[in-house]
């Protein structure tokens, strides 16, 4: 799918319903916006499509979405884009949006980004995650100029530290998972936390503490003082430990220390918000401002479960009730996916043949 490129000054770009936030559940809600018959654009800050699972861990393997016993995140978003491809929702990235303010003749929303990009919609559905993150970094003078080429914070791909000397610095679950799944292409992996106990998964800790034992990576206990980069290339890394200092060879530093979630200017939306999350009402995932929807991470209610199956749900009802406001005048039918052919037409480019071979 092309990403699309609005030219601004045009006028504002007019959808039945906006999507904020180009992960998973977004994607999905794309789909889902089609397959009832409304028009979406996607809108994400973020300068690639997959929201968190790109930024966090886009080749970590996902247990536990239906049908797929086993996807990385990476394949699950490559999926999601190919099942709403024959809607062909144009995706705005690099565009952080500011402004959500609703007109008072017909009550549609105008959505305004940073970057000068304006939007008209019968409804809004955040499925923006945790909002923006922004990954803790490495207080040093010498990182910024070495960060995206010797000093990191994610990995985006494996294969481009294969026979290189990785320090992993950080002690919770990214850092746990990744320094292990570095272990069988870097040449050499050493974790960095500053106390010998972790903070990660108790099983993964485990499988962490067996690989040292058998000589597969190294754990040293300390922190990171500071980076010997002569020419702005990376040669080693200081460690500050107890009682003294070591240095450590190494040509990247994956720095996991956690990221900050930050709802940004979602904060000034007169939404009701707690915890950092937006309220809903579960019978259709609406905000307190009626045609602004939360789904996914950033919505909050009762015995809320962060997972990607969910956002999945929420999306789908959500979109329904949105249904509403675009067109005020129609009601919608609900149909089966199997037996609606306009569907069918869409995705397949025929209509599906019944068991005895006639067309439905």
């Amino acid at each position: 799918m092309d990403e699309a490129v609005s030219t601004i000054g045009n006028g504002p770009l007019r959808t039945d319903v906006l999507v904020i936030g180009a992960g998973p559940v977004g994607l999905f809600a794309a789909f889902e916006a089609g397959v009832i018959g409304l028009s979406c654009h996607i809108v994400d800050a973020l300068d690639e499509i997959g929201g968190q699972c790109i930024e966090l861990y886009p080749e970590k393997p996902i247990f536990d979405i239906p049908a797929l016993p086993v996807c990385t995140a990476r394949e699950l978003v490559e999926r999601l884009m190919k099942q709403c491809q024959p809607f062909e929702p144009p995706i705005h990235l690099g565009q952080r949006v500011m402004r959500v303010e609703q007109r008072d003749e017909d009550k549609r929303w105008v959505v305004t980004t940073e970057q000068g990009l304006v939007f008209e919609a019968a409804a809004v559905l955040l499925s923006a995650g945790n909002g923006a993150f922004v990954p803790q970094r490495l207080v040093l003078d010498e990182a910024p100029a070495l960060e995206g080429r010797h000093v990191h914070y994610a990995v985006r791909k494996r294969a481009m530290f294969e026979g290189q000397r990785v320090v992993v610095a950080g002690g919770g679950d990214s850092a746990v998972d990744w320094a292990l799944a570095l272990r069988d292409v870097a040449k050499r992996v050493t974790v960095v936390h500053r106390r010998e106990t972790f903070r990660a998964a108790e099983a993964s800790v485990g499988e962490l503490k067996r690989a040292a034992q058998a000589g597969e990576l190294d754990i040293v206990i300390g922190t990171i003082a500071s980076l010997n980069a002569p020419g702005g290339t990376l040669q080693s890394v200081e460690i500050k430990q107890i009682g003294g200092a070591t240095a450590i060879d190494a040509d990247h530093v994956v720095a996991l220390y956690g990221l900050v979630a930050d709802l940004g200017p979602i904060a000034d939306w007169g939404l009701d918000i707690r915890a950092g999350r937006v309220t809903v009402d579960t019978s259709n995932y609406e905000s307190s401002r009626p045609g602004i929807f939360a789904v996914g991470d950033i919505a909050l209610y009762p015995n809320k479960q962060k997972l990607i199956l969910s956002g999945f749900h929420e999306a789908s009802l959500a979109l329904r009730k949105a249904y509403t406001y675009a067109y005020p005048d129609k009601k919608r039918m609900h149909v089966h996916s199997s037996y609606d052919t306009k569907l069918s037409e869409r995705i397949l480019g025929s209509v599906p043949a019944t068991d005895d071979g006639t067309n439905t």
